[in-house]
Formats: C-alpha cells, sequence, structure tokens
C-alpha cells in the first residue's frame, strides 16, 4: 500500500504526529545547498562568548590567586611571598591557641587571635613573664621569644598587662611544629599520656595552668577548618607520586578501546558476550576479594565495630579496617551481579538487534575511520572550556580587598562580625566595650559596583560554561551524525560516499548550524544552572528548611533531571535531523519527534539496547584498568622493578585511573552510540520515503532490513 493509501484512521494517527516523509527523487542524503539558521541565537551565543572574555579579563585585574595559595596573617599580609617583608616567613603563627575553642571559630572560619608570619615554629616552652627574669631562662630567652611579636623590641620593657591591652605578643609560645603552614603544638603520646614538647602540664602565660588535652581540643578547632585543605595536600602528594602510571593506565584505557571498537567490525556478538563475561568475571573477583578481607578482619582489633559507632572521619582507611565496611560492598557487588545476569537473560532477543546494529554502524566506521579522532577534537574543546571556567572563577573568588572584621573569643560581643580598621581599632570604644575582641582579617571584598555583583559573576560564569560545553557537545553529534548520514544515504557504498564526510560535516555545522546548535545548548544550559542553584539553595537552607519545602526541593529536583533526561534526547535527535535536512532547532526537533512518534513500536525495540551493550563495553574498559591500578598501588605486582612509593591514600589514584579510563572509553564509544543512533534515524526516514522497488530502492543494507523488518514482525504479532 502506498504511502497516499492510507486508511482514515491511520491518516488520522498520522496526522496528529506529522506527516510521513515521501518519496524524493532529488534527495540523496544530507542537503548541499542550505542557508544559515538561527541567526539570533548565533549572534547572542557570539555576543556572550565576547563577555565571557571580558569577564574573565576583569577578574583577571582584580583577582590574585595567592591568596590561596598563600596563608593571610591578621593584617592581610601573604607570608612566604617573595618580595614582600614576609619573604623569608612562610608559616603563620597564632598568639593564643586557646582562644580557638570559641564556637565562633566554626561560624566565622577564623580563630579570634592575632596571627603572624614567622619563619619557624617554636621550639620550647617560654612566656612573657619568665622572659623578665633572664636569669631564670637565660640570657637570650628575649631574644628568641621576640621573633614572635608583632615587632621587635630591643627588650621586655613594657608591663603584662599593657602587653594584654595592645596585643604586642602572646603571652606563652610552646613547642610546635609546622603543619600546612601554621605553627601547631607537637603532640606525641607517652605511655598512653598525651604530651606537648614532653609534658603534660604547663603554663599559659596567663597564671593558669593548662594541659595537653586542652591545647589539643584548641588545634582541633583549627584542625577542622584545614583538614579540606590537609586532604587536598596528601591527594595532590598521591598524584605527583602516580601521575605517570595514570597516563599510562588511560593509554592502555585509549589502546584497549580501539581495539574492542576494531573488533567489533568482525566479531560483535562474539565481544559482546565477551564484555559480559569479562564484567561478570570482575564484579565476581570483587565479591571474592570483598568475601576475603571480610574473613582476614575477624578477631582484629576494632573490626566488629559499625560505621556508625566511629563517625564522619577524613581517614577513609579506617573505615577498610571494618568487617561491616566489606560486608556492605560485597553485598552491592552480589545485587550488581543478579542484575547483569537478570538483564542478561530477558533482553537476550534485543541483543541480537543490538548487535545487528553494531556491525552495521562498524562498517559505516569502516568506511569513515576519521570519526574515531574526533572524540580527541571534542576532547581539547571542553579541556579549553573547563580550564577557562576554573580560572575565572578562581580569580573572581580571590578578588578585592582585605576586609577585616570584629572576632570575640567568648561570641559575646554585640559588635561581632562588623567591619574594622586593624590601624584604630584599639582607640575606639568597641575595644573598651569588648576588651577581648580583636580586628582580624576575614576575607577579600568590596563596596564597588564589581565586587557587589561577585556573586551574579559567578552565577554567569557558571552559566556560560555550561552553554559552551553543551555547544561543543552538540557540535561534535551534528558533524557525527552529517558523517554517518552522508554513509547512510549512499545507494552504493562505498562508492557514492562523498570524500571527506567528516570535515564537509563539521564544516556545514560551523558555518550554517551554530544559531541551531547554540539553541540546543542554551536550553539545556538554563535547566542545568537551575538544578546546581537547586542543589545550592538546599545544602544554604538545610537546617531551616520544614517538611514541606524539603518535599517542595525533592520533587523539584526530581522534575529538572527528568525534564533535562528528555531535552538530552529531543536534541540529540534534532542534532541529526539538522545534519540531514538543515532546519533550524524547532523544526529539526519537531520532525524528529514524530518520526519517532510515528514508529513507536520501532523505537520501542531498540529502547536503549544498545546503550546498554556500549555501557558494559565501557565497563570492561574500566574494569581492566581498575584491577591492574589496584594491583599496582597497593604493590600487588611483584614483578615491577619500579612502582609507586608508599601512598596516603591509595584509592585516589586507583579511582582517577577507573573514571579517567571510563571515561576515554566514553569518548570513543560515543562515535559508535551516535553512528547507530543516526543509522535508526536514517532507517525510519528510508522506510517512509521508499518501499524496496527498482524506482523507490531502500538505501539500507538487505541484512539490516532483514533484521529490523523480522523483529518488526515479531513485534507486531505479539
Amino acid at each position: 500500500m502506498s504511502d497516499t493509501e492510507q486508511p482514515p484512521e491511520n491518516y488520522l494517527e498520522a496526522n496528529k504526529s506529522g506527516d510521513p516523509r515521501t518519496f524524493d527523487p532529488d534527495f540523496k542524503g544530507p542537503l548541499i545547498n542550505r542557508s544559515c539558521t538561527d541567526v539570533l541565537c548565533c549572534i547572542i551565543f557570539i555576543l556572550f562568548i565576547f563577555g565571557y572574555i571580558l569577564l574573565g579579563l576583569i577578574a583577571w585585574v582584580h583577582g590574585d590567586p595567592r591568596r590561596v595559595a598563600f596563608p593571610t596573617d591578621s593584617q592581610g599580609h601573604f607570608c612566604g611571598q617573595k618580595g614582600t617583608p614576609n619573604e623569608n616567613k612562610s608559616i603563620l603563627f597564632y598568639f593564643n591557641l586557646f582562644s580557638c575553642t570559641s564556637p565562633s571559630v566554626m561560624v566565622n572560619l577564623q580563630c579570634p587571635t592575632t596571627q603572624i608570619c614567622v619563619s619557624k615554629c617554636p621550639e620550647k616552652f617560654l612566656t612573657y613573664v619568665e622572659t623578665q627574669f633572664p636569669f631564670g631562662k637565660g640570657k637570650n630567652s628575649w631574644t628568641y621569644f621576640n621573633q614572635f611579636c608583632k615587632s621587635p623590641f630591643p627588650k621586655p620593657e613594657k608591663s603584662f598587662s599593657q602587653i594584654l591591652m595592645d596585643d604586642d605578643c602572646p603571652t606563652a609560645i610552646f613547642p610546635s611544629k609546622p603543619f600546612l603552614q601554621r605553627c601547631l603544638p607537637d603532640f606525641s603520646i607517652e605511655n598512653g599520656t598525651l604530651t606537648v614538647g614532653n609534658k603534660t602540664m604547663f603554663e599559659d602565660g596567663k597564671g593558669r595552668t593548662r594541659n595537653a588535652v586542652e591545647l589539643r581540643a584548641a588545634a582541633n578547632s583549627i584542625n577542622k577548618i584545614l583538614d579540606a585543605k590537609s586532604i587536598g595536600q596528601r591527594v595532590f602528594e598521591d598524584y605527583t607520586t602516580t601521575w605517570y602510571w595514570i597516563l599510562i593506565g588511560l593509554t592502555f584505557a585509549m589502546l584497549l578501546s580501539w581495539i574492542f571498537l576494531i573488533l567489533l567490525k568482525f566479531i560483535a556478538g562474539f565481544l559482546f558476550w565477551v564484555f559480559m563475561l569479562g564484567v561478570i568475571g570482575i564484579i565476581g573477583y570483587g565479591i571474592w576479594h570483598c568475601h576475603q578481607k571480610y574473613n582476614d578482619l575477624q578477631g582484629h582489633q576494632n573490626s566488629h565495630l559499625t560505621i556508625y559507632d566511629i563517625g564522619i572521619q577524613t581517614d577513609i582507611s579506617m573505615y577498610l579496617q571494618l568487617r561491616q565496611t566489606w560486608f556492605a560492598f560485597m553485598i552491592i557487588l552480589c545485587i550488581l551481579e543478579v542484575l547483569v545476569i537478570l538483564m542478561l537473560i530477558f533482553l537476550r532477543n534485543r541483543i541480537r538487534i543490538s548487535i545487528a546494529l553494531m556491525k552495521e554502524g562498524s562498517k559505516a566506521i569502516g568506511y569513515i575511520p576519521t570519526t574515531l579522532i574526533y572524540p580527541v577534537l571534542t576532547f581539547i574543546f571542553l579541556s579549553i572550556c573547563i580550564c577557562y571556567w576554573a580560572m575565572t572563577a578562581l580569580y573572581l573568588a580571590t578578588s578585592g580587598i582585605p576586609i577585616y572584621k570584629i572576632i570575640a573569643p567568648g561570641g559575646q560581643c554585640k559588635h561581632e562580625n562588623k567591619t574594622c580598621d586593624p590601624e584604630i581599632f584599639n582607640t575606639t570604644e568597641i575595644s573598651k566595650v569588648c576588651p577581648e575582641a580583636q580586628c582580624i582579617f576575614a576575607s577579600y571584598g568590596g563596596k564597588s559596583m564589581y565586587h557587589q555583583y561577585i556573586t551574579t559573576f559567578q552565577i554567569l560564569n557558571l552559566f556560560v560554561f555550561f552553554w559552551l560545553i553543551n555547544f561543543v557537545i552538540a557540535l561534535g553529534q551534528c558533524t557525527l551524525a552529517g558523517a554517518f548520514a552522508s554513509y547512510y544515504w549512499a545507494l552504493k557504498k562505498p562508492e557514492d560516499i562523498p570524500p571527506y564526510p567528516l570535515f564537509t560535516a563539521f564544516g556545514r555545522a560551523i558555518r550554517y548550524h551554530t544559531g541551531s546548535l547554540a539553541f540546543g545548548s542554551l536550553i539545556l544550559s538554563f535547566i542545568q544552572t537551575l538544578r546546581i542553584v537547586l542543589k545550592y539553595l538546599d545544602k544554604r537552607f538545610k537546617e531551616s528548611q520544614n517538611n514541606f519545602s524539603k518535599f517542595l526541593q525533592c520533587c523539584l529536583k526530581c522534575c529538572f533531571w527528568c525534564l533535562e533526561k528528555v531535552v538530552k534526547f529531543l536534541n540529540r535527535n534534532a542534532y541529526v535531523m539538522i545534519a540531514i535536512y538543515g532546519k533550524n532547532f524547532c523544526s529539526s526537533a519537531r520532525d524528529a519527534f514524530n518520526l519517532l512518534i510515528r514508529n513507536v513500536l520501532k523505537v520501542a525495540v531498540m529502547d536503549k539496547v544498545t546503550d546498554f551493550v556500549l555501557v558494559l563495553g565501557k565497563m570492561l574498559v574500566a574494569g581492566c584498568i581498575g584491577v591492574l591500578a589496584f594491583f599496582l598501588f597497593t604493590e600487588g605486582i611483584p614483578i615491577l622493578t619500579e612502582k609507586p612509593t608508599s601512598l596516603n591514600y591509595y584509592w585516589v589514584p586507583l579511582l582517577t585511573a577507573v573514571i579517567g579510563s571510563y571515561l576515554v572509553a566514553h569518548g570513543f564509544f560515543s562515535v559508535y552510540s551516535m553512528c547507530i543512533d543516526t543509522l535508526f534515524i536514517c532507517f525510519l526516514e528510508d522506510l517512509e520515503r521508499n518501499d524496496g522497488s527498482t524506482e523507490r530502492p531502500y538505501y539500507m543494507t538487505q541484512s539490516l532490513l532483514k533484521i529490523l523488518k523480522e523483529q518488526s514482525t515479531e513485534t507486531g504479532n505479539q
């Protein structure tokens, strides 16, 4: 039956989802004669790019990343910065650590005591009062103590009360060691007792006797602020030790991905079952390893504790000493193993269709091998966007002048958190009303219009970053779709395939359809930015939310997540239509949607089965690299003569290698995914345009037509 002889009910049904394609003898694949689309969006996109560059230049002028790299004293000066008086003073020293136990520490992220830059940390106990009696502590006691004062004094002429009022020197110093460029007490444990400099009790310089436990509590308050930086530094050390091994692993992942893609052309079915057995085997090994660790920890001290017992710890290795952790891992892997096996059983018929499409995709990639190189170009573009966004965000975050705020140890001062001037603070009424208050550097900011809109600029930076990232991905999808569509609509393959199809498709996408790609990316970027804002608001107001607001937040997150997935699906198919027909974004999205609706049963047959197959391939590549990295970083491969030294967190380079390998495999397998999606869209178009006769021949291969028609017949019978 021809396209014009549809029964009335079918005609009405088709009319709701657009008119089917009709035979066009002049149609030979992607149109050559086309015009620019969505010009207005193209102009807006270019203006945003120029504005983004301008924003980066302004941030570069006002920002200073040194504020992140160097600790800052109470006056806002950098410790250890070259070309300044503090060039040889790279360590931050706290006058009174005991004041760091104040609750305001975690609120203001500052310890309410004077902080200065020093060249080295104190190595002994000494109080200011003791320096006034040199015969007790030695004649050079003041010379040693003086280096920890704001400015040098020839001798301790001021009285103790005057020192407290002017805050020129600390009342006491303790043996300390530099930690993250900060002087923190040198704790040790002797016979089960916590000591500082071999002492458990000592004078604090104010007439009170303190113990090491009190000093430890004060130091822990600072450590809570520094924990994130501490972990970051240890992670950085692990990366400096293992970076070349990670690069080797990523190179192997790239080679494995290439090998698998090449082999899919010849033995797609065999490799699929290799994928299956490989994934099942890797998960099985994980179950066995977890079971072994669970048994090995039996009888070990504290291994019976639960995760709830030890609470939240920054040292991840503590969790790995618990039997409960390995038992949980084993249960999760068992569930995953069962799910994979069940999916293989119930999707076995659809897997046959996926294998056929993968073989057809292999032929297309074999005729256009340059498509395997395109992910490298996408990676370069994405890397540039990510680096520019990160640097702009860093310079924006460090823009401004030093801001000083009033901080009181007891947190009882009514002027606390107000801005102040450290030069005249001691002469103001506030210092009399709150004698213990300090005017301490808090952050960087300003009152100019630029500084007032820093938060707005950060949101704009994030939004344009999403826009650029989505545009780069859209450009890749449209380019690959144009190349593979050229393959499909060649009646005689490979003779009728146009020369340089990938470069031709890339040129068409840039020249004619930048506006359409920017339009689709803009819609997706709005949704992603709103999702980020929702997450930020949820964390910001988490404590003050009631049950209704939490429920509303959850619903909004779910809706925006679903909306993002739908828009990504529609955009992907719209880009295929743009690559073939050269229409604007809205028309292409409508045509793609109507085409899929008109062939909903065929779409249901496919239903992401191919994506499932490709995900298994990514998992196998990442799993192989992960197993090798695990044995390497845990020194489990004795045949290696050169291996990494002891690591702080071996799981950091391990996860980096696994995630990096998955992303590398994703880049190459995405070529296959786009190829199969394009071939499927072209196949549906082919069925509507042609009928297989001599006058209207099908452009698909006979093997693909046979398999898909068989599956369509089976689905119709069911």
